[in-house]
Parts: C-alpha cells; structure tokens; sequence
C-alpha cells in the first residue's frame, strides 16, 4: 500500500480497525447534512483553560475534534479579548464553538433571550447548545430556541436530560424530545450527564452504564442524530465497543481528545481490533 502524501506512517498503523476512513476532516466545507452523516462527532467541554493550554490543545488535537462547548455559563467569565481569542482559533481549524445550554437557561430565566443571541454572535460562537437542564421549559418555548438559532445561523445542539442526580432517561419522553427538537432544526440530540458522568442519565452512581437503558435509546433514535456525553474513560471505550468507532460523543476533557480518538481507531488495549484469522490458518487448523 503505498503512503498518502504528507504521512510518514503507514496508513494500517493510523487506523488499523480501519473504521475512521469514511470520516471527513474538512468540517468547514462540509454542509448541514454531509457532517451530521459522517458521524463519529467529538465534542470537547473547556471549562476555564487559559490562551496557552487552549492553544497547545488545538494544535495537537484540532484534527479530532469537531466541537468546543464553553462549559455551563462560563462563557461570561472570560474577558471580551480572550473570548474572541479562543472562537477565532476554534473557527480557524474548522471547529463550531458554543457556550453551554446552562447559559441560555439563564438568559431564559433572566428574560435576556435576545441580547444572548445577540453576544455569542458578535463574540464568533458558531454553534448553540439549547437545554433543560436546570430550569423548566415549556416545548413551545424550546422550539423558538431552537428556531432563533436556526434563524441566526447557527448549529444547534439540543440536550435531554435533568442535571439532578438521579435522573434517568424517560423512552417515550426522549422521542418526543428528538423528533421535535429535529422539525425545529436541531442538527443533534446530547443525552445529559454532566462533566462528572455520574448519577444521571444513562451512568448510575459509580458512572457505570446502565445497559437496558442504552438498548432502549438504541433501538428507537438513529445513532448518527444522538451524542452520548460519556467524559469517563470508562463510558467511552463502552460505548465504543456498543455502537462502533464512529459514535458520537462529548464533554470529553481537553487533554483526552487523542487518546479518544486512539480508542477510537484501535490503538489502545482497550479497543484492540481482534486479530483476523487467514484463510491458511484456518486450513492449518483444520
């Protein structure tokens, strides 16, 4: 097999489940429609790295990393400088970047919807995460969200899901969410689980996987629409495991993006492709 230009590995070393291939890392000239497709989505949260970190991140990770979410309302801490700083370079390597549906449930509750739009796209955010999670919200008032950031051009990405440990997935609830939520426009559905990825959701207590729960969200929602926030190690090499290389997953910590997106490819014990039997050792062994 010979090398692709601009790559000093050979191409079953990069990729040796062979899984990754179909995914397309020219994001930025991708359409609504093509990325949604291509699956295998990463979504990193930042909550609170400073210029350098954030910098080295993108430029050893950028190529694995589709989106950045500004975790919670952090965004409102940075000052107006560093704020545009980190959404330029994240545009800039063709990542969308969005503040965290906590901060528009905060412009919800403070009656400031319009003038939160009117910041995150002054301030170079690509992207709107629309959210529950902490208030109530009643569905008409979900969908006009979801429209106004449709309407202001950005990606929108909707979230399920209480933040109140002990929360669990409601089926008949979540498919009403999604199909709502994908008639307003929404590009993906996140079910909830927090940063800690501990007691709601789909993780118990311990953050272990609740599998009845995953075969049940399976069996009814198209994997390509649904990202699994899973920042545990754990979570993420079962999930893996569960729906292939190419599941969509976020609230992955900054510095776990390679090793990410190594399980992804096979290239940590975890997710090891099985050793293919070949048709001579199969004639030896008979």
């Amino acid at each position: 097999m010979e090398f692709t230009k601009g790559m000093l590995w050979h191409p079953q070393l990069s990729d040796p489940k062979g899984d990754r291939s179909a995914r397309n890392r020219n994001r930025a000239r991708l359409g609504h429609e093509q990325r949604t497709k291509a699956g295998g989505i990463t979504m990193v949260i930042d909550k609170g790295i400073g210029s350098n970190a954030y910098a080295d991140f993108l430029e050893t990770a950028s190529p694995y990393v589709d989106c950045i979410k500004f975790g919670f309302g952090t965004a409102v801490l940075y000052s107006d400088e560093l704020l545009l700083c980190k959404t330029a370079l994240a545009r800039n390597h063709g990542i969308a970047v969005m503040t965290g549906g906590t901060l528009l449930e905060t412009a919800v509750q403070q009656g400031v919807v319009s003038s939160f739009f009117d910041s995150i796209c002054k301030l170079g955010f690509t992207a709107v995460e629309v959210s529950d999670g902490t208030i109530e919200l009643p569905r008409h008032r979900r969908t006009e969200l979801i429209k106004e950031g449709v309407r202001r051009g950005l990606r929108v990405f909707t979230e399920y899901g209480k933040k109140l440990e002990g929360s669990l997935i409601q089926i008949p609830e979540l498919i009403r969410t999604f199909e709502q939520d994908r008639e307003a426009g929404a590009e993906l559905l996140t079910i909830e689980a927090r940063e800690s990825g501990m007691g709601v959701g789909l993780f118990d207590r311990e953050g272990k996987c609740r599998r009845d729960t995953l075969e049940s969200v399976a069996a009814c929602l198209p994997e390509q629409h649904i990202l699994w926030e899973a920042p545990l190690k754990s979570q993420q090499v079962e999930l893996i495991t569960s729906f292939g290389a190419n599941v969509n997953l976020g609230n992955i910590v900054p510095g776990d993006a390679i090793t990410l997106e190594a399980m992804r490819r096979g290239l940590r014990s975890d997710t090891f492709p099985s050793p293919s039997v070949s048709e001579e050792a199969i004639v030896y062994m008979i």
